[in-house]
């Protein structure tokens, strides 16, 4: 349980221009004052994050996610209502007041309402929006707890978190585009916005986080493994289903839930590699496979 004292003590210390991590529903989120450019710049700067590589600005509500959004469209307003708070960032045009690094120099900004009761009291306290990637260097594994958070000037331990992968991330800016699956799925959205395209890789800055090749990564090799797939030489372990020696629940919102804890525990044994067995190819695997194969990315 976080105190008053806690959150008023991460509320100055943001406000001062400090980085404090926090929990949200998906992942821990290394924060900083999203109007304060040169607190954002602490942000890359810990994580060894490339500033082609923009940030999410968390808000804790629609009025404030519109004082940074020069357009907001009816298909924000649609889902907004639908999923906010919760797991969704909207990509839409960015005002000027919004720092040029927050956003890696784009005309747009990433924006969400996170529902953990902690990162909403902490944006309500601290009183100004939150730019806030994942508590990790960059390209490693996301915390989904506070003992896996070793960034900040602060950490608020509010538990492990609920959904347990990053956002879904879609593009509102001309056509709807999903930039970064999650487990809202792409279906989900076209029920409720109409149709919604795909995103194609391209260089130089990304429209979203969570698009570098290899990310959401242990330090430990991991080897997706398809049914009938060998395992490798050495000493692993696998995670999955079937001949698995760490087993995982069968609902995609179970798993996504237990992902990045099971590998942080994988991580600190020691071995010369995890494997993974495959996901259905179903939607609402399609954002935790998405991660597996960006992790086993080498």
């Amino acid at each position: 349980m976080i105190t008053d004292e806690e959150l008023h003590r991460a509320a100055a210390l943001l406000r001062a221009g400090k980085l404090v991590a926090f929990p949200t529903e998906t992942v821990y989120g290394l924060g900083a004052n999203a109007m304060d450019a040169d607190a954002v710049a602490r942000i890359f700067e810990a994580k060894g994050r490339p500033p082609t590589n923009p940030l999410i600005v968390h808000v804790a509500s629609v009025e404030m996610a519109r004082e940074l959004a020069a357009a907001w469209p009816p298909s924000a307003d649609a889902l907004a209502r639908r999923y906010w708070p919760g797991p969704l960032t909207i990509v839409l045009p960015k005002r000027d007041s919004v720092p040029d690094n927050v956003t890696a120099g784009l005309r747009t900004v990433a924006l969400r309402v996170p529902s953990h009761p902690v990162a909403l009291a902490l944006l309500r306290e601290a009183g100004v929006p939150l730019a806030a990637p994942s508590a990790n260097r960059f390209t490693e594994l996301s915390p989904t707890a506070a003992e896996h958070v070793a960034l900040g000037d602060m950490v608020l331990d509010g538990g492990p978190c609920e959904v347990g992968i990053e956002s879904t991330v879609i593009s509102l800016v001309g056509a709807p585009v999903l930039l970064r699956p999650g487990m809202i799925s792409r279906q989900e959205l076209e029920a409720v916005i109409g149709p919604v395209g795909l995103h194609e890789a391209k260089d130089g800055a990304q429209p979203s986080p969570g698009l570098h090749p290899r990310h959401y990564s242990p330090r430990t090799p991991v080897v997706l493994l398809a049914p009938g797939d060998p395992v490798p030489e050495g000493r692993g372990m696998v995670l999955g289903w079937t001949t698995a020696a760490v087993l995982m629940p069968r609902d995609a919102a179970a798993y996504a839930a237990m992902l990045y804890a099971k590998l942080h525990e994988l991580d600190a044994k020691g071995l010369d590699w995890i494997g993974i067995e495959e996901p259905p190819a179903e939607p609402a695997w399609a954002g935790i496979m998405d991660r597996l194969r960006r992790a086993s990315h080498l």
